[in-house]
């Protein structure tokens, strides 16, 4: 279908036609200007610089000043690490190219955030949110990066997380870390943006780009997606390069899109996935299709969704959204086998912690030992730095995972690798695998997460529940995409399933999302009127 050219004064708004048992709430006035390029898809943004409406100099200058007003005073959502110096340069380039008659494919122009953690061989820095690695920007781009420049995309810089992915401390605070501070939720100031993708997720649902990128080791892409409105999807691990990324395990992490519709999350993957020799779990990775040949309106029609029980319970709220979006489902055309409980669920948590602890300590050891120009080239090295430099680095929690990880030894350890050999049976051939086979299911469905809870520096996290652990300990993808709204925080609804299966999950969410319309763009308030 073509896209529809958005106008000078106001670009297209989300289609309407929602379901009635998902009415949006009505919206207060806008505490902050109006915003031309609110909720513009990545084909609408496109269409609009085919059409000569704006450049891609343009584009980028509306979404710096939008970050101006939003992430830099305001409501001062502090979800942008650091912006690329050469954004408009790069931009008037890639408008030359298309003066010329280059274009070089969907993305081209349009700005996009990448997650402080993915190395650019550019001016930008790269560094988990630590001031361990601030000093000399990383010597060459991510394998994801330089794909994304080859689109034509445009880096317009980085987001803030939930420092080292959110696994320094057992008792941290989701988005902060110590380079770039506290990111808050858009929705209410007040609340958590999740972590540790919490940048990206914040950055996307506030408009403030075009789209982003997020990485996942347990929960980091679909978590901020669910806890601030966006489409998150992890992808199968191999299916996207972790070559330049800065690691947590190579048995869980991949990079993933952030985006503001199921379309989006296609498209962005297009450009993504695919086989890269620095990264060896990328070499199964099977021919990618065009994963927006995959979105259908009908796509739920005949589908046949397991509803895993298991991860109900949590939350009376999210309870009774999700029964809301199971009606909606049905109404859709989806066939619910309900319940279905997904085998061995509490027989891994612990050995994927003991997984995770061992391959940080190998995994980043690697990475440090290639980065040059920065003050620390070990993780041991790291956990020296904190300690000096702790009134910045450790003033509201410390770094406990650090240490335990730290004192872990090499991967040929028998510990760990029955640990390893233990999750994947557990969560893959006896887990997911099994379930989907016993009862003829094309995918699973679950409640991604609870509504945001109060940030709370003094005593961390106040997780409830979620889905993400499953598919993350297999490597398996996970969708999520907003599902409604509890007293104005936004919840998500999860579709996972085995490998490879990134176009069967964007057909259903696609086909959700178009029948339900759920998302609602953030208010930016202080606190919820409760």
């Amino acid at each position: 279908m073509k896209p529809t050219p958005l106008s000078r004064r106001g670009f297209l708004s989300l289609a309407g036609g929602a379901l009635a048992l998902l009415a949006r709430p009505s919206r207060s006035e806008d505490p902050v200007p109006a915003f031309a390029l609110e909720e513009a898809t990545l084909s609408q943004l496109q269409a609009t610089l085919r059409s000569g409406q704006l450049s891609a100099e343009s584009l980028a200058q509306a979404y710096l000043e939008r970050i101006e007003r939003l992430d830099r005073s305001g409501p001062a959502l502090n979800s942008i690490i650091e912006l690329n110096p050469e954004a408009l340069e790069l931009a008037r380039a890639l408008d030359q190219e298309r003066r010329a008659g280059k274009v070089r494919g969907p993305l081209h122009g349009l700005p996009l955030l990448l997650k402080d953690n993915i190395d650019t061989g550019d001016r930008m820095l790269t560094t988990a949110g630590s001031l361990a690695l601030v000093g000399a920007p990383a010597a060459q781009d991510a394998a994801i990066a330089t794909r994304l420049r080859r689109a034509g995309a445009l880096l317009l810089g980085k987001t803030n997380l939930s420092e080292w992915a959110n696994f320094r401390s057992s008792r941290s605070s989701s988005g902060w870390s110590g380079r770039g501070g506290l990111t808050r939720n858009p929705y209410a100031l007040d609340r958590n943006p999740c972590g540790s993708s919490s940048g990206s997720g914040v950055a996307v649902s506030a408009n403030l780009c075009a789209a982003a990128i997020g990485t996942e080791t347990d929960g980091s892409i679909v978590g901020p997606a669910s806890f601030n409105g966006v489409v998150g999807l992890k992808p199968t691990l191999g299916l996207v390069s972790r070559s330049g990324i800065i690691p947590l395990s190579h048995s869980q992490d991949t990079a993933g899109p952030m985006t503001r519709s199921v379309a989006d999350a296609a498209l962005l993957l297009n450009a993504l996935a695919g086989p890269d020799p620095r990264d060896p779990a990328t070499a199964a990775c099977p021919p990618v299709p065009d994963y927006t040949k995959a979105l259908d309106r009908a796509g739920l029609k005949g589908a046949r969704l397991g509803v895993v029980r298991n991860f109900f319970g949590f939350s009376e709220g999210v309870d009774r959204r999700m029964e809301e979006c199971l009606a909606a489902l049905r109404h859709l055309g989806a066939e619910l086998v309900d319940p279905v409980e997904l085998p061995n669920l509490g027989k891994y948590e612990d050995t994927e912690l003991e997984v995770l602890l061992w391959d940080f300590k190998a995994d980043l050891n690697g990475y440090l030992s290639g980065r040059s120009g920065v003050p620390v080239s070990s993780l041991a090295e790291l956990i020296t730095f904190n300690e000096s430099h702790a009134e910045r680095e450790l003033p509201y929690f410390g770094q406990d995972l650090l240490l335990k990880a730290q004192a872990k030894g090499d991967l040929s350890n028998p510990e760990y690798l029955n640990a390893q050999e233990l999750n994947h049976r557990l969560s893959r051939t006896e887990g997911i695998d099994a379930l989907l086979a016993t009862h003829h299911l094309d995918a699973l469905v679950a409640p991604t997460a609870g509504p945001a809870w109060l940030t709370d520096l003094v005593n961390g996290d106040h997780y409830g529940g979620g889905c993400s652990t499953p598919a993350a300990v297999a490597g398996y993808p996970h969708l999520t995409l907003p599902a409604g709204a509890i007293r104005g925080l936004p919840v998500g609804l999860s579709f996972f399933a085995g490998a490879w299966s990134e176009p069967l999950l964007l057909k259903l969410a696609y086909a959700f999302e178009q029948g339900t319309q759920a998302r609602q763009p953030p208010q930016f308030l202080p606190t919820l009127p409760l």
